[in-house]
């Protein structure tokens, strides 16, 4: 049985911040996904999930608390929690820019990674203690803005007691993952003192990774990927969106290609009963970490990525480009 982690990295944009967006419009287009048509973020979601029985894990960004002290923080961790879904640490760095009396002083970096062990623990820390006074759970699993964390982060999340870490992407080795690891690290491992649980994904073409991201892979890629997983039995496969995916680039107008394939990917795995839904805490890490045979990613396919391709390119002409009726 493969457990699919289905995770939803739930955050405001610092690029809207900085180009003097207001935090109710950046709230209404980031976490709810509000458009003209409707509201298309972590409540749609949580709706088709609930739909086909299924659970989903939400890293919340918990650092723009420190600035907007108004009670944002309990207002997307409330739903969440209500409805039964996980939710697990998200931080995303460039936030440290706005905070007065920075706990880092006058250190700042896009990335966690950019930070010494001693300030990675404090930021931590202080996300986790935020994270539960807006009434979650302590979180016990982590992933890094821009999968940006290197192997202090993960001694930082052991320091303050986090099991698990996903940030973990080989897709972005070498860019803003420094987490050394190899490409080829598809389980999970015991890794400085936690346990590092990586984005799974598929060779698109060659040695080229591609993860296994809603907006990443055509419905086609991910039931592929997902049976491959099943078919292999591994233990878990991770899966990625955002809070904000399921809306064209400029957050005017839902992108229905995406919606579709989170559709498709949702009855994929609950069609399947070699899938089951989990999150973070319903896993046991003896079994995680238990010797399991060699693992592969599933093969290129030139057929499934032209398709993609093809899919994309009408996608992008459709919700991205093409002009609104006025």
């Amino acid at each position: 049985m493969t457990k699919v982690l289905i995770t939803v990295d739930t955050e405001l944009s610092a690029l809207l911040h900085k180009r003097g967006a207001s935090i109710q419009y950046n709230m209404d287009s980031s976490i709810w996904g509000k458009c003209r048509e409707g509201r298309f973020g972590i409540e749609w979601q949580m709706d088709v999930l609930e739909a086909h029985g299924l659970k989903g894990v939400f890293f919340v960004d918990s650092l723009p608390g420190i600035i907007f002290r108004n009670g944002i923080l309990p207002q997307i961790v409330k739903p969440i929690i209500d409805r039964g879904h996980e939710v697990q640490m998200h931080i995303h760095t460039e936030w440290v820019d706005w905070i007065v009396d920075s706990p880092t002083g006058s250190r700042r970096g896009r990335d966690l990674a950019d930070y010494s062990l001693s300030d990675q623990i404090v930021l931590l820390d202080l996300c986790a203690e935020m994270l539960e006074n807006a009434g979650a759970p302590r979180p016990i699993a982590f992933r890094a803005g821009n999968y940006g964390a290197n192997d202090n982060s993960l001694r930082a999340l052991a320091e303050i007691g986090l099991k698990w870490d996903s940030s973990f992407n080989a897709a972005y080795l070498g860019d803003s993952c420094h987490i050394s690891l190899p490409t080829d690290q598809l389980g999970a491992i015991e890794h400085c003192n936690v346990i590092e649980l990586p984005v799974s994904g598929l060779h698109d073409s060659g040695t080229q990774i591609r993860p296994a991201q809603v907006c990443a892979l055509s419905s086609a890629e991910m039931r592929a990927a997902l049976l491959h997983s099943a078919k292999e039995q591994q233990d878990t496969f991770v899966i990625v969106s955002h809070s904000f995916e399921m809306l064209s680039r400029d957050r005017s107008r839902p992108n229905y290609a995406v919606m579709r394939r989170f559709e498709a990917m949702c009855d994929v795995i609950a069609k399947t009963p070699e899938l089951v839904s989990a999150g973070f805490r319903d896993l046991d890490p003896a079994i995680a970490l238990a010797p399991r045979k060699e693992q592969t990613r599933l093969g290129p396919n030139r057929l499934r990525t032209g398709l993609r391709m093809a899919e994309q390119a009408i996608a992008t002409w459709l919700y991205e480009r093409q002009l609104r009726p006025v």
